[in-house]
């Protein structure tokens, strides 16, 4: 019995092995990117990148967005009387000019830099990193990527929104909606729906979430710490009858001496206003998924 459940334990610790390691990389396996003088290449990534390196002095780039890599071939200096800064910036059709590592949230992915020359009218000028270049790396077990909150917002949109929401508020035509709270590791997720019952369509200049007292005596007395959705299914700025998105918040805490707020703006003239009062006892209720 012992000698079976030894052999199952070796398995399983296999299994997790082969499913978390992340193998070496050598050069010669690396795939490809061709690049050509005076074309910029796109490295377009599904996620927001952490950090980019260029092996060679040959590469140059930047990160014009948070999800796309610039990189180009670097212009050659002017002077250029010593060979070996000759031999640097000269380039035959197929040399190798480099390496390009891209690392996200939760992946790195390598290429190597492949010149082609001028001439060739196939010259690719943007990519999208796909799932087999990408090794996962291993960070903080407690911090999603923001293609993993996508996925676990997702999964809620596809739950049937619950028939009595937890919080409503009904205001000038307007309703806000708390559907439901949910939790997983360190993270909070808010389902709301938003509803226009009014002809006249609505612009978002924000939506804005707080904690602040629950009685103000006076005004100079009030403490208001504005709080920032980590991660938004939906950034939606105009909305004509409704719709429904999630906000993700790492864990917080407050008093019952305070609540959350959530206050919906319209864009000016019209201004109109909702505000929505949450207590921590409707985030401790908080359902798993």
């Amino acid at each position: 019995m012992k000698a079976i459940l030894y052999t199952l334990l070796i398995f399983i610790t296999q299994l997790f092995t082969a499913q978390t390691a992340t193998k070496e990389q050598l050069i010669s396996d690396l795939p490809e990117l061709e690049i050509t003088e005076g074309i910029s290449l796109h490295i377009i990534s599904p996620e927001p990148i952490q950090y980019v390196d260029l092996s060679t002095k040959q590469l140059t780039g930047d990160l014009p967005s948070t999800q796309i890599a610039r990189i180009k071939i670097g212009d050659k200096p002017e002077s250029t009387e010593k060979e070996k800064i000759k031999n640097l910036f000269s380039y035959s059709n197929g040399d190798q000019i480099g390496v390009i590592t891209v690392v996200g949230q939760s992946f790195i992915a390598q290429y190597k830099a492949v010149y082609r020359n001028p001439e060739n009218l196939n010259t690719v000028t943007n990519i999208h990193i796909q799932s087999e270049e990408m090794q996962p790396i291993e960070f903080d077990k407690m911090a999603f990527s923001n293609l993993e909150l996508r996925k676990f917002a997702m999964d809620i949109i596809r739950k049937k929104s619950e028939k009595n929401p937890i919080r409503e508020e009904k205001k000038l035509g307007l309703s806000v909606q708390l559907n439901n709270v949910y939790v997983i590791s360190d993270y909070i997720f808010l389902d709301m729906t938003f509803k226009n019952n009014s002809n006249l369509s609505y612009d978002i200049e924000a939506l804005k979430f707080s904690v602040e007292d629950k009685r103000i005596h006076k005004a100079t007395n009030n403490q208001s710490i504005e709080m920032t959705p980590l991660f938004q299914l939906n950034p939606q700025k105009h909305f004509r009858k409704n719709f429904r998105s999630i906000y993700v918040f790492k864990k917080f805490t407050y008093p019952n001496s305070k609540v959350m707020m959530i206050r919906l703006i319209e864009e000016q003239l019209s201004g109109r206003t909702i505000e929505m009062k949450v207590n921590y006892s409707d985030i401790l209720k908080a359902d798993t998924f």
